[in-house]
C-alpha cells in the first residue's frame, strides 16, 4: 500500500505540475524579466517541490508555497550574482527593439522596461502587489519582511515610476 501512495503521490505532483507549469513560468518571468532565469527558478522550485511534495500537498494553498519556492530562488540568484564581480555594460543597441505588432504587446514591453529599473525588491513587490494581487501583509510575508516595509517597497517603486513618467512625458512635449 505504502507504494500505492508513493505512486499517487507522484501523479498528484505530475499532475500538479501539468496543470500550473505555465502560470508558474509566467509568474517566474514577470518577477525575473528574463525568460531563462524564470525558467531556472521553476525549475529549482519544482526540483524542491518533487522532493518535498508530501508536506508541499498538504499545505493549504500548494501554488502559493510552490510561488514562494520561486520568489527564494530567485532571491538566491541575484544574493550570489550581487556578490560576484560587476558585469560588463550592456551593448547599445544601433536599431530600436522591433515589436510584434500589437498595441498591447507595445504597452506591456514599455511597462516591463519600466519595472526593470527598479531595484529587486521593489520589482518583486510590484509584481506581487499588482500582478499576483496580494495583500501587503502576503507581500511582506513571501519577501520576509515588516508588512511596513512591504508598503513602503510599493510606495517607493511607484514613485520611481511616477517620476521616470514624469520625465520622459516632459521630454516628448
Amino acid at each position: 500500500m505504502a507504494s500505492a501512495e508513493a505512486e499517487s503521490g507522484t501523479l498528484d505532483f505530475e499532475l500538479f505540475v501539468t496543470e500550473r507549469a505555465d502560470a508558474l513560468l509566467r509568474f517566474a518571468y514577470v518577477l525575473t524579466g528574463d525568460v531563462s532565469l524564470a525558467e531556472d527558478a521553476v525549475q529549482d522550485a519544482l526540483t524542491t517541490a518533487c522532493a518535498r511534495w508530501g508536506r508541499v500537498s498538504r499545505a493549504d494553498d500548494p501554488e502559493a508555497y510552490l510561488k514562494r519556492m520561486v520568489v527564494n530562488a530567485h532571491i538566491s540568484w541575484w544574493r550570489r550574482f550581487r556578490r560576484r564581480e560587476a558585469p560588463a555594460a550592456e551593448p547599445t543597441r544601433t536599431a530600436p527593439p522591433t515589436v510584434d505588432g500589437t498595441a498591447a504587446r507595445a504597452d506591456a514591453e514599455a511597462v516591463w522596461v519600466l519595472c526593470s529599473t527598479l531595484p529587486d525588491k521593489q520589482r518583486a513587490a510590484v509584481v506581487l502587489r499588482f500582478y499576483e494581487e496580494l495583500s501587503y501583509a502576503e507581500i511582506a510575508e513571501l519577501l520576509h519582511c515588516a508588512e511596513a516595509t512591504a508598503r513602503s517597497h510599493v510606495h517607493r517603486a511607484l514613485a520611481s515610476l511616477k517620476d521616470t513618467l514624469s520625465k520622459e512625458g516632459a521630454e516628448d512635449a
